[in-house]
């Protein structure tokens, strides 16, 4: 049973998110993003950066420039990936809402010629029944 207050969302925007939980490597890497882009990330790595400076390290900066870099590194992947999913999401509702528009503007199209062919009759008939002569 569907909740009635649940969201619902375009039929392209269904599709993507289906496709997008279906396949674990972007469910893994949407996990990494979500996590990377929030303040607790910020908070973790200010705490482990402090330790890692008074505790792990006697001259810290060798050791800790290089997993900085490394997380730098993956931490910029997971945003490309991101932005290549979100690129590739954006491709696909533009392709759709231009076919949708096409379609729409046919039919709009249609529409306008049958109402000229209506309008056209009409004037017809109602200028032939003007000009009878009435009993």
């Amino acid at each position: 049973m569907t909740n009635p207050e649940q969201v619902r969302h375009h039929p392209v925007v269904e599709a993507h998110l289906a496709r997008r939980t279906a396949d674990v490597q972007l469910r893994v890497a949407d996990a990494i993003t979500a996590f990377a882009g929030s303040m607790p990330f910020v908070y973790i790595h200010a705490v482990v950066f402090v330790v890692w400076m008074l505790f792990v390290e006697r001259n810290p900066w060798p050791g800790l420039t290089l997993v900085v870099s490394l997380e730098a590194i993956f931490l910029s992947t997971f945003v490309m990936i991101g932005q290549n999913r979100q690129a590739s999401f954006q491709q696909a509702k533009a392709d759709h809402d231009f076919t949708e528009q096409e379609l729409e503007l046919k039919t709009n199209t249609e529409l306008t010629r049958q109402i000229h062919t209506l309008t056209a009759e009409l004037h017809r008939r109602l200028l032939v029944e003007g000009e009878r002569p009435r009993s």
